[in-house]
């Protein structure tokens, strides 16, 4: 897969595509639908499909505070994207510069000189250019006179419901890992780099491995059974505690994981860690004695947990 970083990245060869635009947080099975869509259109016309999408993603922007979790960092995104057949993604720096672009400025500059899109796929509701002022009849018409058709995306259901991020960050927030399961398509995973703590954990008993999540807000919080994945042939097992750690006054979300007979140097390592079941939500507690204690019962809840329902 190509990674397009920006306009001044483009080559000759990458004049000519079929094309779908938006963020794609997740990755879910209604997006892996439209990118399925794509890759047909692509094949009869003999073009690659691309994603156009943008980083940081527009309500990022626009209102940081506000913004929704994140389901997936970028480089997940990208990985899913690719995994799923995606040839080419045209990667655009959110910031004031394009912000501030004419919706039409938008479909002449990106779309009709630099991708020279051939095939659109948008939703009906879809908005873009300076103060959201384009639409699905504006591309549309310049489609028209452009030489390059535009469809509209159908809704993808679950449950007679449209899959989409809201609802996986939804399932997620309630702990309702089954269900974002279902809407993803696969287990929900952070992935990120082993770095250094406070060791804090060593001094209790239970070291952990701690994961930067690379995002504003967690989609997840609490304390969970996990399976990691990135340290072998097989998964290891473990506890995770996803939050800001209030016991020690911790501002940051962070994921720590205690593995399970595991005692091994892994800092810089990638790991991959599935949330598989939550144990509780994360709470403050009067002494580090008493959080010691929970961490001891967490751990056993979650190794009994995990060996009734992971094989």
């Amino acid at each position: 897969m190509r990674l397009i970083r920006g306009l001044h990245n483009l080559r000759p060869a990458d004049h000519g595509c079929v094309a779908t635009i938006g963020n794609f947080d997740g990755v879910h099975l209604g997006h892996r639908a439209v990118f399925k869509r794509l890759l047909a259109r692509g094949r009869d016309l003999g073009l690659p499909a691309t994603v156009i999408t943008f980083e940081p993603q527009p309500l990022e922007f626009f209102r940081p505070a506000a913004a929704p979790a994140r389901l997936t960092r970028l480089r997940e995104k990208l990985a899913a994207m690719r995994d799923n057949g995606i040839e080419r993604v045209m990667l655009l720096e959110f910031n004031p510069k394009l912000a501030a672009l004419a919706a039409e400025q938008f479909v002449q500059r990106l779309l009709i000189e630099g991708l020279g899109v051939r095939f659109l796929l948008v939703g009906d509701d879809f908005r873009f250019g300076h103060q959201r002022g384009g639409d699905y009849t504006l591309l549309q018409q310049m489609g028209a006179d452009a030489g390059f058709a535009v469809d509209n995306l159908h809704t993808i259901t679950h449950n007679n419901a449209r899959i989409s991020s809201t609802r996986v960050r939804a399932a997620l927030a309630l702990g309702d890992l089954a269900q974002a399961r279902h809407l993803l398509g696969r287990p929900y995973r952070f992935e990120g780099r082993v770095g250094y703590g406070e060791q804090r954990g060593q001094t209790l008993g239970f070291p952990t491995a701690n994961i930067n999540l690379h995002r504003q807000v967690s989609p997840l919080r609490g304390v969970y059974a996990v399976r990691v994945y990135g340290l072998g042939a097989m998964p290891q097992l473990g506890v995770a505690n996803i939050g800001t750690r209030p016991t020690v006054s911790g501002r940051d979300d962070r994921l720590e994981v205690h593995l399970f007979d595991f005692n091994a140097q892994i800092y810089g390592r990638h790991l991959a860690v599935e949330c598989c079941h939550k144990l509780r939500d994360e709470q403050r507690f009067d002494s580090l004695a008493a959080l010691q204690q929970q961490i001891q019962e967490d751990a056993a809840a979650a190794r009994e947990w995990l060996r009734q329902h992971v094989r």
